[in-house]
């Protein structure tokens, strides 16, 4: 089967990538490297076709034709809940307009299904009760969660309209190796690159904010689910586990033998409080079961953190 991932030299997308490859189907890559580095799928480069293209490109439309995908799986996105309320328009530029973009390129060129990554935790928004499952009213907080809901929508018409096959998967908090402990989102990367090199942490609030934190490995198995399942749905896919930002800054501390100096600051506005998910649907009907508990995870996180120093 031929699979398109947009995002696909992205954190997430490039262990989608790296598992395509390891399920034996032929993978085509796009990405702009606007956060996606070509570093991160480098093990399989010579497994895959690459494209160094925005969504919102027209060369779109070359692509697909010339690639004639199957199955896509839409990871390309702005991803910062806090840049997409500083920047409300370039937020939905990429997410919505780059989105119907790939939508169209799915109806114009016979794309079987889409696979989606949306968010567990942006388009919720504070919940009504938890754990959260998959018919818990939507009210996003932020227009990140706007912009990836609006997208559920979209991909909900061009299958009622044109036929397309789909899967929405809702991600809980994804972390693990190549996170970049850069930017601004995934405090497990940030924390991880700052207690490493012995510099304090900042967070934002109190700390006692809880997410669902699951590990990318668990994602990408996720996604090769959902390639295998003939299903339309929305998955929530989490640990299904509630954890704060203080665990996380002690299963740091613990895992490094260290201690964190933690400067805490006010919290950011159209950031959920907490939030963590029911993933029964998901394990129902998909056969979905995270592997990787935190502590694990969160080892394998340092381990590469330190190799990703070593190597800048």
């Amino acid at each position: 089967m031929r699979v398109l991932i947009t995002g696909g030299a992205g954190f997430i997308g490039s262990h989608i990538v790296n598992s395509a490859v390891a399920n034996d189907f032929e993978a085509v890559v796009i990405d702009n490297l606007s956060t996606g580095k070509k570093d991160n799928i480098r093990d399989v480069i010579d497994e895959i076709v690459f494209y160094n293209v925005d969504i919102r490109s027209e060369t779109l439309n070359e692509i697909f034709n010339e690639e004639r995908p199957e199955v896509v799986i839409h990871h390309a996105a702005q991803i910062n809940v806090r840049s997409s309320i500083r920047d409300p328009v370039f937020d939905a530029m990429t997410n919505v307009i780059g989105s119907i973009n790939i939508l169209e390129c799915c109806r114009r060129y016979d794309v079987k299904k889409i696979i989606y990554a949306s968010s567990g935790g942006a388009v919720y928004g504070e919940p009504n009760y938890l754990p959260v499952d998959e018919n818990h009213p939507v009210s996003p907080l932020s227009p990140y969660g706007a912009s990836k809901y609006s997208v559920e929508k979209y991909i909900d018409v061009y299958h009622s309209v044109y036929g397309l096959k789909y899967t929405i998967l809702r991600y809980g908090n994804v972390y693990g190796p190549r996170q970049d402990p850069a930017g601004e989102a995934g405090v497990v990367a940030i924390f991880t690159n700052r207690l490493t090199a012995n510099k304090p942490i900042v967070v934002y609030g109190d700390g006692n904010q809880t997410r669902d934190f699951v590990y990318v490995a668990d994602i990408a198995r996720a996604n090769m689910l959902a390639l295998e399942k003939n299903v339309n749905g929305v998955f929530n896919i989490g640990s299904g586990i509630q954890t704060s930002v203080n665990d996380i800054v002690k299963g740091l501390e613990d895992a490094l033998s260290t201690k964190a100096v933690v400067n805490y600051q006010a919290a950011i506005p159209g950031e959920v409080r907490h939030i963590y998910l029911n993933i029964n649907k998901a394990k129902n009907v998909l056969g979905f079961e995270p592997l990787v508990i935190l502590k694990e995870g969160l080892k394998k996180t340092i381990e590469w953190n330190k190799q990703y120093n070593q190597k800048i």
